[in-house]
């Protein structure tokens, strides 16, 4: 807080002095060179809050971009991978940014089949979209892997954890080799490919921009 000069007092005879004008001409000078400087700081407030990002440290931009399905739309796409823990923390964030994006803006979801677990990760996932049971499941398998430490990898503790959940096995078991999956999963490894894909959570903005994985805030700020 400012401190400014106390107030001369009036003299007993009641006259002021031409030092006491001298110290009320300060104060008044005093109180606008505050006032000056606290206005100058309220309109640098948001330019000190914004963030800067640099190419090649918050993210990168590919030699070759991914065309995008739909031009005439932003496409944001998350790669991740169900047993991955920052993935999973990640989840939360990404769900309510997704829900707060204009419409402009088209975001999808790639399971990074990386190597033969996350293969099976991605495996289950796209089998899961084929029997429209992706929206009911994905939050609860992610829980369960994580909190319940669920091996998707095991084929048994997998089918008995879906029939849990009301799943008809056998359909799951039919889809899981289906001719869809196949071409997903093949996609799947065809644009981490392309990304140059390293590792997740990662966001890959209209085929162009690669945002590796960091904090969730900063991940989302970037691709903003």
């Amino acid at each position: 807080n400012a401190v400014f000069f106390a107030r001369p007092a009036l003299r007993a005879s009641g006259t002021r002095t031409g030092f006491d004008t001298a110290i009320d001409q300060e104060n008044r000078m005093l109180k606008h060179f505050v006032f000056v400087l606290a206005l100058a700081f309220v309109a640098a407030a948001p330019a000190a809050r914004a963030q800067t990002f640099a190419e090649g440290v918050d993210y990168t931009i590919l030699q070759k971009p991914i065309p995008t399905d739909n031009p005439a739309q932003v496409e944001v796409v998350e790669f991740f991978w169900y047993g991955c823990p920052h993935c999973y923390e990640f989840e939360p964030s990404v769900a309510r940014w997704v829900k707060e994006l204009p419409k402009d803006v088209e975001f999808k979801r790639i399971p990074a089949p990386l190597n033969r677990n996350w293969e099976i990760g991605a495996r289950v996932y796209y089998t899961l979209e084929s029997l429209d049971l992706l929206e009911k499941l994905h939050g609860p398998l992610f829980d369960a892997i994580h909190r319940d430490r669920l091996r998707i990898t095991n084929e048994r503790a997998l089918l008995q954890w879906l029939e849990g959940k009301g799943v008809d096995t056998k359909k799951f078991s039919a889809a899981y080799r289906s001719f869809t999956v196949e071409s997903k999963l093949k996609r799947a490894h065809q644009l981490s490919q392309a990304a140059a894909l390293e590792g997740v959570p990662a966001l890959l903005v209209n085929g162009k921009y690669l945002v590796p994985g960091q904090s969730a805030a900063r991940m989302l700020a970037i691709a903003d």
